[in-house]
């Protein structure tokens, strides 16, 4: 099967995005296929974890989040589907970029399948106080002309088809177990992180006004606590200002930020608008319990009251009271942490996989039998 994978993110580029579409890729390899990326250029930091060719696309940094670029107009995108001969174009998280692929899937009569993966709407809602309509819109335009969309939980599945997008089914992500794993636990950097033996209690991910990550300011003000914040971006000086007790380690990947997973007690994540929470998964594939909000991706991830607990969205009291019951209950924390593990284990990136090239054939065999017909 030729795929072309028009992603908004790609490595080097960290966030979920650019994730799923390299996991995705790689397994196409695996499996026998042949992938190719188009995505936007990444700046001039180099890369060299793609396992197909990239045809990058010139672009620009978002004003004043430059980890984030934006694809520019080009006929590149239309020509590199061509010059494939594509049998599917796969659209990862269409908004600029994957609207040119959904166009250009058209015009070459070729089936497209659009993964639903950025809460858009909650973004406009976060940055500009509106839009959020306007955001739906553009969503619906592009999903609805897809031969199938895909949503990575039944919370982002029941979004997109109550704002009228057809032809959804359910495509979770995975976790590598291998790499996130329990037994790297580090008390080197234990003692590093907490000298005094406090409870460390981690978030990881991007540093932005949606993930509302000022809510673990309470949680770092706990005795005996320390907050422990991996990511980078453009609200840390004011997170910084906000927890003056935390350790903000900056951007962290691969087998360091893994032993920082499995080196936490507690794992809490705040942001309310995620479609799916691949640090929720890579949490309990580490054996570390989770406090995340009771809305869209974690509630298909964490089982309140086995693995984690799920928290009012935005209610910073609520994540403090969430960790403190479980500083106090070392056999909670172990027993949440391990059923965590268990819950993931079966969540490979190849399981996975296998799923998405079971949906591409579903899709390919329609256009066949929509053909013949």
């Amino acid at each position: 099967m030729r795929v072309v994978i028009v992603t908004e993110s790609f490595p080097p580029d960290v966030n979920g995005v650019a994730h799923c579409a390299l996991q995705t890729a790689r397994h196409l390899v695996d499996r026998g296929h042949s992938p190719v990326v188009v995505a936007p250029a990444a700046g001039d930091e180099p890369d060299d974890r793609a396992p197909c060719p990239v045809v990058r696309i010139p672009s620009l940094p978002l004003p004043g989040y430059p980890q984030v670029r934006v694809a520019l107009p080009s006929r590149r995108v239309t020509a590199a589907i061509a010059e494939h001969r594509a049998d599917l174009v796969h659209l990862a998280s269409p908004f600029v970029l994957g609207v040119r692929g959904m166009a250009a899937a058209s015009r070459l009569g070729l089936p497209a399948v659009a993964v639903y993966q950025t809460d858009l709407a909650g973004y406009a809602r976060t940055y500009m106080g509106a839009g959020e309509a306007a955001a739906w819109r553009r969503i619906r335009s592009v999903h609805s002309a897809a031969d199938l969309t895909l949503a990575p939980s039944g919370a982002a599945r029941s979004d997109l088809q109550e704002h009228g997008v057809p032809r959804v089914k359910l495509w979770p992500r995975g976790v590598d177990t291998v790499r996130f794993r329990p037994e790297l636990r580090d008390e080197a950097l234990r003692r590093e992180l907490a000298p005094n033996g406090e409870l460390i209690v981690g978030y990881v991910g991007r540093l932005a006004p949606e993930k509302q990550v000022e809510l673990l300011a309470e949680t770092s003000a706990l005795p005996g606590v320390r907050v422990v914040v991996v990511g980078d971006g453009p609200s840390r000086p004011g997170l910084e200002q906000a927890m003056p007790g935390a350790a903000f380690l900056g951007r962290r990947t691969g087998d360091e930020l893994a032993r920082i997973f499995a080196s936490l007690d507690v794992f809490a994540h705040t942001g309310p608008f995620e479609t799916f929470c691949q640090t929720v998964q890579e949490a309990m594939a580490s054996g570390v319990p989770v406090v995340a909000p009771a809305a869209g991706g974690p509630l298909d991830l964490v089982a309140h009251g086995r693995t984690g607990f799920l928290v009012p969205p935005r209610d910073a009291a609520a994540v403090r009271d969430a960790v403190w019951s479980l500083a106090a209950d070392p056999r909670r924390r172990a027993a949440y942490g391990a059923a965590g593990r268990a819950t993931v284990e079966g969540r490979t990136w190849a399981a996975v996989g296998d799923r998405l090239i079971g949906h591409y054939t579903d899709v390919l065999a329609g256009r066949r039998t929509a053909v013949a017909a």
